[in-house]
């Protein structure tokens, strides 16, 4: 990838068969508005430092050490050189384990995405011969190899003239469920309510344009960004006002009698019809604008 550098390097194996990949990120947070921590009273940075739980002196970096807490205030000490010692060595190979069908892995499993590419001409016939398999097969893979000084299970799915390599939640570290859904009342909607739902479902229905969608978080903050620099009244929030179940019914037909209003006016994309203005970078709001422009005051707080 032009102008990208890969986060890693190795190779793909299936079988007998391997060729150089390269892993790029596919989705980054540096765009984002950021900001530092502030002394209200000079205006500057604050700096963090790590300072004694009991006696509330700094701590040296030479000082410092990781612990395993074994009981209340208790604490294992362990060398960072000692937990360096446990990583995995790697072979920088993503080890082809199985090919299952793309649906059989339930997404509250996935983790990061990255783009997976051959890293140069010479492995791109083989890369290209798993891909289109993968695309007919209809299949996705599943691999293993130590990734950023962890061992990682990737699941890799055809995509474009490329690949998705997306790092996956050990089983441990997905939450139940039955235990987060446990309080959820079990109701049964029947009726003119639930045909109302229904209704307007259907009216509402639409096609995913990812860049459709606005961060909201970050035109509110940049709107806040550009309101202090000017010296204007900051942004109020609107309220929003929840369905009681009194009211629920009531609040269905108004929303019914309103998309059948609006039945008569062009229709628009399920995205735009719930949202501003984009953050494409044609169409950024003023606030975003300004305060990417003002790197200055981007980084204040």
């Amino acid at each position: 990838m032009a102008g990208h550098r890969a986060q890693w390097k190795g190779f793909i194996k299936f079988g007998e068969v391997s060729c150089g990949v390269g892993l790029y990120t596919a989705a980054s947070t540096s765009e984002r508005i950021s900001f530092h921590t502030i002394n209200k009273k000079t205006g500057n940075r604050v700096n963090r430092i790590f300072v004694d739980s009991d006696t509330g002196k700094e701590v040296e970096r030479e000082d410092q050490t990781k612990g395993f807490e074994i009981e209340n205030g208790q604490y294992l000490m362990i060398d960072p050189e000692q937990v360096a010692a446990t990583i995995p060595e790697s072979n920088k190979t993503l080890t082809v384990e199985a090919f299952i069908p793309c649906s059989d892995v339930d997404d509250v499993y996935f983790d990061k995405p990255y783009y997976l590419v051959p890293t140069d001409r010479v492995s791109s016939d083989a890369f290209t011969a798993l891909r289109d398999a993968m695309e007919k097969s209809q299949v996705a893979a599943v691999a293993r190899t130590v990734l950023f000084r962890r061992m990682r299970t990737v699941l890799i799915r055809t995509h474009g003239k490329g690949m998705i390599a997306t790092t996956l939640q050990y089983d441990y570290e997905v939450r139940s469920s039955e235990k987060a859904f446990e309080e959820v009342p079990k109701l049964r909607i029947k009726g003119e309510m639930l045909d109302l739902a229904k209704h307007i479902i259907a009216t509402k229905k639409g096609t995913f344009d990812p860049a459709e969608f606005d961060d909201r978080y970050e035109a509110a903050v940049g709107e806040l960004v550009k309101a202090k620099i000017e010296g204007k009244a900051l942004p109020k929030r609107k309220e929003v006002k929840v369905s009681k179940p009194d009211d629920l019914l009531a609040a269905l037909r108004e929303s019914a009698k309103m998309l059948k209003a609006g039945d008569a006016k062009p229709k628009r994309s399920a995205a735009n019809a719930n949202k501003g203005t984009s953050r494409n970078s044609a169409t950024r709001t003023p606030a975003a604008k300004s305060s990417r422009n003002a790197t200055a005051h981007r980084k204040a707080g």
